[in-house]
């Protein structure tokens, strides 16, 4: 294997969705693939569009020379229009069509990863005409992968793969983020401590801690007197981390225990993802 071993991780996390991905639209009918996903405006034609779309960017395609429909109301900022671009150039394919232009691009991009040779620094195209490195570039498409994975699994109703490599390495992300969300978004106060403790397939029990000049960090150890705790299982933890429902639409699967306003506070910043 040519690919730097830091890089490893994040393949294997993206061909094992992409491979989940793949399984579960090939027996879908032409009618199903017009079924709604969590994600505004998006089919499951739409999604399996943006992860063709992504993927082929990685791979160095040109972006296709596409003018958006006017009445794209999901569509409200330039990144939105960057990521709808790749979608609706599909919105017309085929079930068949769709099919086999995802099996061609993960061929592709199998192989692409089979021989890369480039240092995870390496700059590379991102969103918008950005450039980021090619860790940081496959870190989001295992991310991105994953957590599509899951839009389909929710809209087919076949759950599955919550502890698989991309879960850990979306846990991962959506952790280093929570500091930022209880310390400064939430405004939890100097000197206090607040307890998440998650469940399910990916569980983890985590504590972030608010240092006197109000700055976040996390870590593993539990704390004897926190502010506030949050009991909830893993799927409504990245759900609602990535904008899939409210706070609100699943108040049942979520425990809080101490400063009401505070654990209010913190569940509606919890969104992290764009």
């Amino acid at each position: 294997m040519s690919l730097h071993p830091s890089l490893q991780s994040y393949a294997d996390a993206w061909a094992h969705s992409v491979d989940a991905i793949s399984e579960l639209v090939s027996p879908l009918v032409e009618g199903e693939w017009n079924r709604r996903t969590p994600c505004p405006g998006w089919s499951v034609r739409d999604l399996v569009s943006h992860v063709i779309g992504l993927d082929c960017e990685m791979l160095g395609d040109p972006r296709p020379i596409h003018t958006l429909p006017r009445d794209l109301f999901h569509v409200t900022n330039e990144h939105q229009r960057y990521m709808e671009m790749q979608v609706d150039v599909r919105r017309h394919h085929t079930a068949p069509e769709m099919t086999s232009e995802l099996e061609y691009t993960i061929i592709r991009r199998n192989r692409q990863l089979r021989n890369e040779t480039r240092q995870p620094d390496a700059k590379v195209r991102g969103p918008l005409g950005t450039e980021v490195t090619l860790e940081h570039a496959m870190l989001n498409r295992a991310f991105d992968v994953w957590l599509h994975e899951q839009d389909l699994r929710t809209t087919l109703g076949r759950p599955g793969n919550l502890d698989s490599p991309g879960a850990q390495i979306v846990r991962d992300q959506l952790l280093a983020a929570l500091p930022k969300v209880v310390a400064k978004d939430a405004g939890a106060p100097a000197h206090s401590a607040v307890v998440f403790d998650v469940h399910g397939p990916t569980e983890f029990l985590r504590t972030v801690r608010v240092d006197a000049e109000g700055r976040g960090s996390i870590d593993g150890a539990p704390s004897l007197g926190p502010a506030a705790t949050l009991t909830l299982d893993w799927e409504t933890f990245f759900r609602l981390a990535c904008g899939r429902v409210t706070p609100e639409s699943v108040s049942d699967r979520i425990k809080t225990e101490g400063d009401p306003d505070l654990t209010t506070a913190i569940l509606r910043n919890f969104t992290v993802t764009p």
